[in-house]
């Protein structure tokens, strides 16, 4: 499975994976306000974007492994790895089997608990109603808890752009990710067994996954630091950019430094 991506900039590789059920479009601030000190890379994970989504059985591992073989093909040996929302889940996941290939983690607006089963009945029945009737049911349930209270009342654009990126996903990569994320194990021991430094970033306004599960995923790493972003919701990244691109450009500076420039 070859991901498409869309790359910016040079120096530390860091690959940013996408908030369910958006794709790398949601990185484009990251893409210009990063790229001067670091390689962003930013792939749509199998299905959306560019992405096909293959005949594989739904799985967040597969989804990491599908990271992995991205980095061989770019000719990245260790990389930054982190996520939004879903794309931190994969980032746990691509820790959790290539430890090797982590020089740093980035955990944002995600959580590191598996399911409920209350969740994974939820996460079952939009996959079956997705592919039924299409995405909907995605504008009506899961748009308004993707954006802070600051963002619905004073970003009217912020909010039409995410609600575009919403109904753009395919119903086939939608009902697959939903399936992914609900057969997800707990990572909590794969946090705790980090060799690489880790930054926790998670909006003020979260309600998805909250203040109380960043903080949960920074006591389990043995070297971390939380970023609250003021005045965002679920997808701080989007929401307010400047402040999202300046915490993981000082953890890049401040944590990586000059073990992470290319030797040779």
């Amino acid at each position: 499975m070859q991901l498409y991506t869309r790359s910016a900039g040079t120096g530390v590789p860091v690959v940013l994976l996408h908030a369910f059920p958006l794709s790398s479009a949601m990185w484009l601030a990251q893409r210009e306000g990063l790229a001067a000190s670091c390689q962003v890379i930013t792939p749509d994970l199998r299905g959306f974007g560019g992405s096909r989504l293959g005949e594989d059985e739904p799985s967040i591992d597969l989804m990491a492994d599908d990271v992995a073989a991205l980095l061989d093909a770019e000719g990245v040996e260790r990389a930054v790895i982190g996520g939004q929302s879903m794309g931190g889940y994969v980032t746990m996941a691509f820790c959790r089997r290539h430890p090797d290939r982590v020089l740093g983690v980035i955990l944002a607006d995600t959580k590191a608990s598996q399911d409920t089963d209350e969740a994974r009945q939820n996460r079952e029945r939009i996959a079956r109603q997705v592919l039924a009737d299409g995405t909907d049911v995605l504008v009506e349930e899961v748009l308004p808890g993707l954006l802070g209270q600051t963002t619905k009342e004073r970003r009217a654009m912020v909010f039409g752009r995410v609600r575009g990126l919403v109904q753009a996903a395919p119903p086939g990569a939608v009902a697959w990710a939903q399936r992914a994320m609900a057969g997800r194990p707990d990572s909590f021991d794969t946090l705790a067994a980090l060799k690489a430094p880790a930054l926790v970033i998670v909006g003020e306004e979260d309600r998805l996954t909250t203040r109380d599960d960043a903080e949960a995923m920074l006591r389990a790493v043995p070297d971390g630091r939380l970023t609250v972003i003021e005045r965002a919701g679920h997808l701080s990244a989007v929401e307010q950019p400047e402040a999202f691109n300046a915490a993981v450009a000082a953890f890049i500076s401040s944590e990586l430094g000059e073990a992470a420039r290319p030797h040779g």
